[in-house]
């Protein structure tokens, strides 16, 4: 553990070697030369923009993508380089801080190209084409819209994609559709080669589909939770998972111990009630810092002593309780683990967000900024 760590009230702790383990693993899955462009949105979906990006860098990707231009420009204050990809919406008063801080953009719509191509100034882009999510990009049938794209003199088109939205199950109706998906993108990048266009980097695959299509030779892909050893849902998990580590573990500090007797409540509205005589450890973490308040009332679990205990009562906004009674010598300083490893038993990402009702990207993406924390010191 870092030496921080033990004067810290609740932290993650960071596995270097696990980031460097997933990368080369996803690497290996694509064809040569295939460029990475690591997802780090999100704050690295909870796992620390800035720092992970650098040891990204230095495994040897080739750039970035971020949802916005602010996580863009955080990067690049920071002093990382390689290419940056702004995936989502920039709002047109927002413009110059692509060009300040060498960022390139999305291209998400027609209209916005018309609107990027008008500020003057020239910016690096990739088109974005919808086949089929409905969610941002030019329609894939839409051969001209394309084409118009790459016309403006203003607009560096250094890359084109899409995404595939049915990756994460083995239903064959997902398959189908994703299938269908990679016919109409190729099909759109030989129309464009036709019409005499030099179709640029083409990247298609996200997690999933980097672990799923292994075989498409595109030029580029985008790995993102699963560069944190973490899948979206048990299903994929149960497929592609294993060979991934997952990077990050959550832990925090017993605050107090309180013992009560049968018919005792605590918490807010005193909704958890003692059936029997109970111990209760108090942790110093709470839905600020990310914990979804879904995995109170026992249906989320802690590892204290290398042994579950239930989360009881409701999430507070600091801290929340676990029935440690079945576990002796439970103390005050303690530390718990609600993501990782404790002994002989272990809390994964996603069995946490289906107790939560979610998945885990949103649970890693969601824990909070007073969150210290600690790459490990034998790490990358």
């Amino acid at each position: 553990m870092n030496a921080d760590a033990l004067t810290a009230r609740a932290w993650c702790e960071l596995d270097g070697a696990a980031l460097a383990h997933n990368f080369a693993v996803l690497r290996a899955a694509l064809p040569a030369g295939c460029k990475l462009l690591p997802a780090v949105k999100a704050n690295a979906y909870g796992h620390g923009a800035v720092p992970t990006a650098r040891r990204l860098r230095r495994l040897g990707a080739a750039g970035f993508c971020v949802a916005c231009a602010a996580e863009g420009a955080a990067l690049r204050k920071a002093g990382v380089a390689g290419e940056i990809l702004v995936l989502g919406y920039t709002a047109p008063a927002d413009l110059p801080l692509l060009r300040r801080w060498r960022l390139t953009q999305a291209v998400v719509s027609g209209p916005y190209a018309a609107a990027l191509a008008a500020c003057g100034r020239r910016l690096r882009v990739h088109v974005a084409v919808d086949t089929g999510m409905h969610r941002l990009g030019l329609p894939v049938d839409d051969l001209e819209g394309v084409l118009k794209v790459f016309s403006y003199k203003t607009l560096a088109v250094t890359g084109i994609y899409t995404h595939l939205c049915t990756d994460d199950t083995l239903a064959a109706v997902d398959r189908a559709f994703a299938e269908r998906q990679l016919a109409a993108f190729d099909g759109l990048c030989r129309a464009l080669a036709v019409r005499g266009q030099t179709v640029p980097p083409r990247h298609v695959q996200a997690s999933t589909g980097i672990l799923r299509h292994p075989g498409l030779q595109y030029e580029a892909a985008r790995p993102g939770i699963a560069l944190y050893g973490v899948l979206s849902g048990a299903e994929a998990t149960a497929r592609w998972g294993k060979a991934l580590q997952p990077v990050l573990s959550l832990r925090c500090r017993v605050a107090a111990v309180h013992t009560l007797a049968a018919g005792e409540g605590a918490g807010y509205g005193l909704a958890y009630r003692a059936a029997a005589p109970a111990v209760l450890a108090v942790l110093t973490v709470g839905y600020a810092d990310g914990v979804p308040r879904a995995l109170g009332g026992g249906a989320g679990t802690v590892l204290l002593h290398g042994r579950r205990a239930p989360i009881v009562g409701r999430v507070c906004m600091d801290q929340l309780f676990a029935d440690v009674t079945g576990i002796p010598g439970v103390c005050p300083g303690d530390a718990a683990t609600l993501i990782g490893r404790d002994g002989a038993e272990a809390l994964t990402a996603c069995e946490v967000a289906a107790a939560a009702g979610t998945i885990s990207n949103e649970l890693l993406s969601r824990l909070g900024p007073r969150l210290a924390r600690f790459w490990r010191e034998d790490a990358l």
